[in-house]
This record gives structure tokens, C-alpha cells and sequence, in this order.
């Protein structure tokens, strides 16, 4: 079991994810970061989330990988 945070930017914003979540391996931090970018772009908002990018990292402070938002979004119409 791994500690992994969820931090979230883009040129302006940082989201600094302080609690993080335990998971097992990096399938399991991927389907979470996965979750968590779709919970973000589900919101009722006018934020333009394609420039948005999730990175995840261990307890350590080392990023073990990214989630570009535009991955789960899709192609624009």
C-alpha cells in the first residue's frame, strides 16, 4: 500500500490535494486519478479544464505520473 496525492495546475492554479489516498498499486492510483479528474470536469463550472493536467505523487514528493484533463476529455467537437 502507497501513499499518493492528486495535486491538479495549469499556467494559472494550483490544486493541492492535502489528504491523498491509499492505493495498492499504479493501476489503482491511475483509476483513481482518473476518477478524480472526471468528478472535477463533471462540476457545474465555467472552468475550461483542457489545459489542466493531474499529477500524481508519492509521499516522497516524487511525481510518479501525469493525467493530462484532455485525455479523459476527449477530442472538442
Amino acid at each position: 500500500m502507497t501513499h499518493v496525492y492528486f495535486h491538479c495546475s495549469n499556467v494559472k492554479n494550483v490544486f493541492v490535494d492535502r489528504r491523498g489516498a491509499v492505493v495498492g498499486d499504479l493501476a489503482e492510483a491511475r483509476d483513481h486519478a482518473t476518477r478524480v479528474v472526471q468528478s472535477l470536469i463533471n462540476e457545474r463550472s465555467f472552468e475550461d479544464w483542457r489545459d489542466w493536467v493531474l499529477h500524481v505523487s508519492d509521499d516522497q514528493g516524487d511525481e510518479l505520473f501525469v493525467v493530462p484533463f484532455t485525455s479523459v476529455l476527449g477530442k472538442p467537437n
